[in-house]
């Protein structure tokens, strides 16, 4: 299974299809992966704007926001809720 994750400037909020393909990406064997370089990309203050998989996976910038914001990302412990 290949992941890609596609980074913009400061700024972006989405990667139109017609761009994807002139879009430099990073490839990561395993989505947790790719979502550890999401993360690194929006601290050093670029964007993620999207992650792509071979399986179908489609994370938009947005949905990213929300798994990077999740308790249990930043905590890095799983909740006790079940």
């Amino acid at each position: 299974m290949v992941y890609r994750v596609y980074s913009g400037p400061p700024g972006s909020d989405y990667l139109r299809p017609m761009d994807k393909e002139r879009m430099l990406f990073k490839e990561f064997g395993m989505l947790d992966e790719a979502i550890n370089w999401a993360r690194h990309v929006n601290d050093s203050g670029r964007v993620t704007l999207l992650i792509e998989g071979d399986d179908g996976t489609h994370i938009t910038a947005s949905q990213i926001n929300v798994t990077l914001r999740h308790p249990e990302r930043e905590s890095g412990k799983k909740s006790d809720l079940h």
